[in-house]
């Protein structure tokens, strides 16, 4: 018997059926009945002739398009190099498929797969205009997009699903230690797994509170894996877009997730300091995370450079940089220094610089990049690296170094004199670091030939 496909049970699908087959029938009597542009009719009946056979089984183009199917590349996943069903645009401006990303952004990854660039936030923003053109295509094409992936992430939780998150807080409340221990590693894995659950969180303003209740701040004598599944949670509750200002909003998180920065295990320091950075994708918590004293033990931690903390806290740090307010106090704290020091080191370049970048807008961070020797070390990385990136940030922090603090031309001319560092990245750097190199040439020149007449 054949195969009977699901396409009879959908109306709409049956008209479609109806249309493309009309449109075969015309094209086949043009290809019997005419001799000119037969060519063209016989492509455009293959055409129409896969449509329909894909259409009659319901088979859409969503997730992998054949040979038959030349798909666009600005419709393609640049994660899974197929066509996108949910188009989203990520911090840097590339569009990914929005499954695709989130399983990116899920494993701890805080940069952009395409570009490499540290996210400044990881909020994904729907591409309506990718969208609609795709649309358009499947159209024409004859194929339906399927639905998004998110659609069926994002169900709601069951009457079931909310009594056992009730029953798992009621245990966190208990006094006793092992039931509280147990349920904190049921919770950390339900949120890590289920969206819903995370969700469950924002449906009260008491759940939050509940769920720290066993961390209260100066609370001494935590066990070390509760305190490490609880935070965690709270980083994977801080994945869901909507608890992001529900849990730094929430009086007393902040301070748990300092003194968890401080007092924890390397472990949970790392996911503190994770659960910081995904907090700060919103402005409004970037304030009230600065204000709270958070940067200080991120730079403390950063400093003591333990392999495993140390992208997520440079992360937390870069995020929180980018207001002026928390610029201050990560220059007040000691950041200058701490980062130089790991720049020396070799330790992060990339994730160093671009946060040393970014403080370099700050005129005390120049009076301490130049008093702690920063130009020579930041020629020396021109020099050695192949990054452009890493390039460009070194010669946009002298640029700032040097037009506050007259005394590093000489040096700066000495360099050039002997390595020519600033006009090789003249020739050959980005147009960024080009436009920086060559300006600081121009005042090089300019103090040369006042020197020169004078």
């Amino acid at each position: 018997m054949a195969k009977t496909g699901i396409v009879e049970t959908d109306p709409a699908a049956v008209a479609k059926v109806s249309e493309l087959k009309k449109e075969l029938r015309r094209l086949v009597k043009k290809i019997v009945d005419e001799d000119d542009s037969i060519v063209e009719s016989i492509d455009r009946a293959n055409a129409t002739l896969s449509a329909l056979k894909d259409l009659k089984f319901k088979r859409p183009l969503s997730l992998k398009i054949d040979g038959s199917h030349s798909c666009p590349d600005q419709f393609r996943c640049p994660l899974s190099k197929e066509l996108m069903g949910d188009p989203v645009i990520l911090a840097t401006g590339q569009t990914y498929d929005r499954p695709c990303i989130q399983k990116w952004l899920k494993a701890g990854n805080r940069t952009c797969p395409k570009t490499q660039q540290v996210l400044s936030h990881t909020l994904l923003t729907p591409n309506y205009l990718v969208r609609d053109m795709i649309l358009q295509w499947c159209n024409n094409q004859g194929f339906e997009l399927p639905g998004s992936v998110q659609d069926s992430e994002d169900e709601g939780a069951t009457q079931a699903d909310r009594q056992h998150f009730e029953s798992l807080i009621e245990k966190i409340l208990s006094q006793s230690i092992s039931e509280q221990k147990m349920a904190a590693k049921e919770l950390r894995l339900l949120t890590k797994r289920m969206p819903s659950f995370r969700a469950l969180f924002g449906e009260s303003a008491e759940s939050i509170p509940q769920l720290l209740y066993p961390l209260s701040p100066g609370e001494v004598d935590i066990h070390p894996d509760l305190q490490e599944d609880l935070i965690t949670t709270v980083l994977n509750l801080s994945i869901h877009d909507s608890n992001k200002k529900l849990v730094a909003e929430t009086a007393g998180v902040i301070p748990v997730l300092i003194d968890s920065l401080k007092f924890g295990t390397i472990e949970t320091r790392t996911n503190t300091a994770a659960a910081l950075f995904t907090l700060s994708a919103i402005d409004s918590n970037k304030t009230i995370i600065g204000k709270a004293g958070a940067i200080k033990p991120l730079i403390d931690l950063l400093d003591e450079g333990h392999p495993l903390a140390m992208k997520d806290v440079a992360s937390a740090i870069f995020n929180l940089c980018i207001i002026n307010e928390n610029k201050a106090r990560a220059v007040r704290d000691g950041a200058v220094v701490v980062i130089m020091n790991k720049i020396i080191d070799r330790v992060l370049v990339d994730e160093m610089l671009t946060i040393l970048a970014m403080l370099s807008s700050h005129q005390r961070a120049i009076e301490e990049m130049g008093e702690y020797g920063s130009v020579s070390c930041l020629l020396s990385i021109i020099r050695e690296t192949t990054c452009g990136r890493n390039k460009e940030n070194c010669i946009a922090i002298m640029y700032n170094i040097c037009f506050n603090d007259r005394t590093k031309w000489k040096e700066i001319r000495e360099d050039e004199d002997a390595n020519g560092t600033i006009t090789e990245l003249a020739r050959n750097g980005t147009s960024r670091a080009k436009r920086k190199a060559n300006a600081i040439l121009e005042r090089l020149n300019r103090i040369a030939l006042i020197t020169h007449t004078a």
